[in-house]
């Protein structure tokens, strides 16, 4: 990897509805994370804990789809916030076992699981204003903002996303992408 002009690239990532897989893939890049610390900075992801974005990034990386308010939110602030925005794996791509769900009415949903559950007999469902609201369907990130490029997995090789993060930071498509990274497991 090299950067340009010797900066720092801004990576920001997120997990919306999906199980954070994405992120322990990009983990398991092993000891090429010391080479990835040395020519990009994380901003607003959960590696530094940075809550909020303090700048503009370049690269957004994105996993799961959008269940909730909350969930589109965020992805509408990645989208303003980055320069380039990745779908990561299925999740954030077709909307994955999350969208399982789809197909199945919200009303349904709350009965099966908070009147109907055996283990919360008689249960309330709940209905607090900070509670997001949840959406009709799962949703995949390109149907709710505009995405660059998709990273296909469940979840993506560590490889797979080294190597997109590498074109990506030498100013490259990711239709250059090595199809050998690409795995359906």
């Amino acid at each position: 990897m090299s950067t340009e002009m010797g900066r720092k690239w801004i990576v920001a990532t997120t997990s919306l509805a999906g199980c954070f897989g994405c992120h322990m893939s990009l983990l398991d890049i092993d000891e090429k994370i010391f080479e990835l610390v040395k020519i990009v900075e994380f901003n607003k992801s959960p590696f530094d804990d940075t809550k909020e974005f303090s700048m503009e990034c370049d690269i957004g990386l994105v996993e799961g789809g959008c269940c909730n308010s909350d969930n589109v939110r965020v992805l509408r602030l990645f989208r303003k916030h980055c320069k380039i925005l990745i779908s990561v794996g299925q999740c954030a791509i077709t909307g994955g076992l999350p969208a399982m769900r789809n197909g199945i009415p919200v009303k349904e949903l709350f009965q099966e699981s908070y009147c109907n559950n055996l283990t919360l007999a008689n249960s309330l469902i709940p209905n607090d204003e900070e509670l997001p609201l949840l959406l009709d369907r799962i949703y995949p990130c390109h149907e709710v903002v505009q995405v660059d490029g998709f990273l296909p997995g469940c979840p993506p090789r560590a490889d797979l996303l080294w190597e997109a993060l590498n074109l990506l930071i030498a100013g490259k498509s990711l239709g250059k992408i090595s199809m050998k990274n690409v795995k359906y497991d």
